[in-house]
């Protein structure tokens, strides 16, 4: 971790991702300021973050009680609490537009010295970096859903990023207990470019009849996978594939990236996956 927060991390955004990175940074024992511009979605990172410890608790697997780890989260709606942060990670949704304008507020309310990280999973960091005086300490640091389970991060080197940026962000993932990948700057990196056409081409399957989207999941798992790709899509949300997949269409300019239309109607219907109840598949309850 770099100078001057200490072990203090900021993350922006208190979503799915967000709250998981807050949760792992706490439970490594650092410090850790959660901001987002909604109080109501601060509380929903909560709950999510206590929920989550709990379970990890009754299996053992935490190195402190629940309460310690929670208390080491502080939240706000003010960008200007992450000021004396070593390192902050942007967990925003995955908008090219609304990640650019964070950047550049984050670069005028951080102190100099401060790394901006992204966990975007396909927008430029060349590009993000380019939104800030500090480009040579933007870096891309893309955590797995969900953030508490999955052991690797992808580390995205943006052009002017600087070797010592990337040593003190794949320290600061070490520390969380996780593996680290290192990607060069393309659409997608890595986990995505290679992901999305499976899922996408899993949902082409399924609207064209292939077979039913139980037994295309079933297929998949029966060749080892863990989660089958329908589901997996529900898992991640199916309005994050869809920016996923939009953006490796237009900057890779392939139409073997062309969203398939069976996502977009899906989307469009507000069937985002678990955290509305539906997607390719049915949960019990929204957010199951």
């Amino acid at each position: 971790m770099t100078k001057p927060g200490g072990d203090a991390v900021g993350v922006v955004g208190a979503g799915t991702m967000g709250s998981g990175i807050a949760q792992v940074c706490a439970t490594a024992g650092l410090q850790v300021v959660l901001v987002d511009v909604s109080a109501e979605q601060l509380r929903r990172g909560q709950d999510g973050i206590a929920a989550s410890l709990g379970t990890l608790e009754k299996k053992g697997r935490l190195p402190a009680p629940v309460a310690e780890i929670a208390g080491r989260i502080r939240v706000s709606t003010d960008l200007a609490d992450l000021s004396r942060a070593g390192c902050v990670i942007e967990a925003a949704f995955e908008d090219v537009g609304v990640k650019t304008d964070i950047f550049r507020r984050l670069d005028r309310a951080c102190v100099p010295g401060t790394i901006l990280a992204s966990n975007t999973s396909s927008i430029s960091i060349t590009s993000l970096a380019a939104a800030t005086s500090r480009p040579e300490l933007v870096v891309g640091m893309h955590f797995m859903n969900p953030v508490p389970l999955m052991g690797v991060v992808e580390l995205v080197r943006g052009l002017r990023t600087s070797d010592a940026t990337l040593a003190a962000v794949r320290a600061l993932a070490e520390r969380l207990g996780k593996t680290t990948v290192e990607s060069r700057d393309v659409p997608g990196f890595i986990a995505n470019r290679v992901l999305m056409p499976m899922v996408n081409e899993a949902i082409f399957a399924l609207d064209e009849g292939v077979a039913s989207a139980e037994d295309i999941d079933a297929m998949m798992r029966g060749l080892n996978f863990p989660l089958g790709p329908l589901a997996l899509a529900d898992l991640i949300g199916l309005d994050v594939c869809l920016a996923i997949l939009e953006v490796l269409q237009r900057d890779l300019g392939d139409p073997k990236y062309r969203p398939a239309p069976l996502l977009r109607r899906h989307v469009a219907a507000g069937w985002l996956g678990r955290k509305t109840g539906r997607g390719f598949h049915v949960y019990e309850g929204k957010g199951a």
